[in-house]
């Protein structure tokens, strides 16, 4: 497989840090905001939608693992 192609699945412990976390929940929450035009009052929502999508990546990289 090229490099180009290959998508870097991060190890439980790499991906679980809570800073990697926070960033990447940070990350999807903001483009969630984006999609919308930055509309005020929907901050929470856009946290909690991003952090359960997050987790829920997470669980579908790793649940085959154990």
């Amino acid at each position: 497989m090229d490099s180009f192609n290959a998508v870097h699945k991060p190890n439980k412990k790499e991906f679980f840090e809570k800073d990697r976390f926070h960033k990447l929940v940070a990350e999807r929450a903001y483009c969630k905001a984006e999609k919308r035009g930055f509309t005020v009052g929907h901050e929470l929502e856009d946290w909690l939608e991003a952090e359960a999508e997050i987790k829920n990546q997470y669980f579908y990289w790793f649940h085959d693992v154990e």
